[in-house]
């Protein structure tokens, strides 16, 4: 199937044909049709599996080339949000759509500025937008079409009041989309309460077992993870490295520590600005620094060429997150290295993993002694 066969623009169908996507994944192979009609829709499906074009192709269709805010877009941070915008624009300057990104980390003022003419598409996050709202710099009562991506992040960082605060201020008639890999409970009562006889499309996710991906998991006590993991840099000479952390305060503590023993780290988290966040970045896209600690949180939607080895200091709390780790590297053809600790207490957490990625690995101590089998 190509993008012409779900009756996209012959336009569009180039513009993506330039940009090397020609067939459509699962996921835009059902959701397009189903969103071109204006139905609500539950998609299920996990991360990296061609969501952004899935929602953005038929709302974008459906926008009229008029100056009033019609579709908004709900990401939960910084960095997805951007990566929607991106795509977004590249669709826009073919599809003669305006749209502008909303979040935090800007300018609030030169945000107001971009309002007051009036983008027929917003993309932003709660927070943010929230603050507009508020302050009557933003307009949503026409809007009619809503996209809610990644609900369960959304829920986990806390958002999904402000989400409900803003799906009130658009049009009673509004058209709602709301992705997640998972549906929750809370997930559910907000499907429920908002969306009128919502379809739902659940896309089976591929198993992740790359073979392209080395996998490893080593057994470690939390007091010697920092020798462990300077050890496993010194063999390893990672080209670029991303380094997982299970809280930010750990991320800052662990890029002080590296950088002591002569590495060229910087840290990757929430409580950066915008501007900050993008400057530690442009240095390690450009390798101006070898390796990169940072959270779930921060590191959810960046896409770095180069990325050789990801290292979980802190072991995922789900496998959804470990999934999306590993995904940092092993790009476009090339081969990667996933590393993962785990202390005593964690063994569950290795279990689940190894269950969703149908792969049991062979955790290994400092004597290189392998943890004795689950029961069957």
């Amino acid at each position: 199937m190509k993008f012409s066969d779900l009756k996209i623009g012959v336009e569009v169908c180039e513009a993506l044909k330039k940009q090397g996507i020609v067939t459509p994944t699962k996921v835009q192979e059902k959701v397009i049709p189903s969103a071109r009609s204006g139905k609500d829709i539950i998609v299920q499906s996990k991360t990296g599996t061609g969501k952004t074009l899935a929602f953005l192709l038929p709302i974008m269709e459906r926008i009229k080339k008029v100056p009033v805010t019609q579709a908004l877009i709900i990401a939960p941070t910084r960095e997805l949000a951007l990566q929607i915008a991106k795509v977004a624009s590249n669709l826009g300057s073919v599809m003669n759509i305006d749209s502008v990104i909303i979040c935090g980390g800007q300018d609030f003022e030169r945000q107001k500025e971009k309002l007051k003419r009036l983008p027929q598409m917003i993309i932003g996050t709660p927070g943010r937008l929230l603050d507009h709202l508020s302050r009557r710099a933003i307009d949503l009562s026409k809007v009619n079409k809503v996209v809610i991506d990644e609900a369960d992040e959304l829920l986990k960082l806390g958002f999904i009041e402000d989400v409900e605060t803003l799906i009130a201020a658009t049009a009673n008639d509004c058209q709602l989309i709301l992705c997640s890999a998972t549906i929750p409970e809370r997930i559910k009562m907000l499907a429920s309460q908002y969306m009128n006889k919502p379809q739902t499309i659940f896309v089976e996710p591929q198993v992740v077992t790359l073979d392209n991906i080395k996998q490893s998991a080593i057994r470690v006590r939390e007091g010697n993870k920092l020798n462990k993991l300077c050890e496993i840099l010194e063999n390893e000479q990672p080209y670029l490295a991303m380094i997982f952390c299970a809280k930010k305060e750990k991320t800052n503590w662990l890029a002080i520590e590296l950088a002591q023993k002569g590495f060229e780290v910087d840290a990757l988290n929430g409580d950066l600005t915008q501007q900050q966040r993008n400057f530690v970045l442009k240095k390690f896209r450009e390798a101006k620094l070898q390796l990169l600690v940072a959270t779930d949180i921060a590191a959810r939607g960046l896409d770095i060429e180069g990325v050789t080895h990801v290292i979980s200091f802190d072991i995922p709390p789900t496998p959804t997150d470990y999934i999306h780790r590993i995904g940092r590297t092993g790009r476009a053809g090339q081969t990667g290295t996933a590393i993962t600790f785990v202390t005593d207490s964690e063994i569950d957490k290795l279990r689940a993993i190894e269950t969703a990625i149908k792969k049991q690995f062979n955790v290994k101590n400092k004597q290189q002694e392998k943890l004795k089998p689950r029961r069957k």
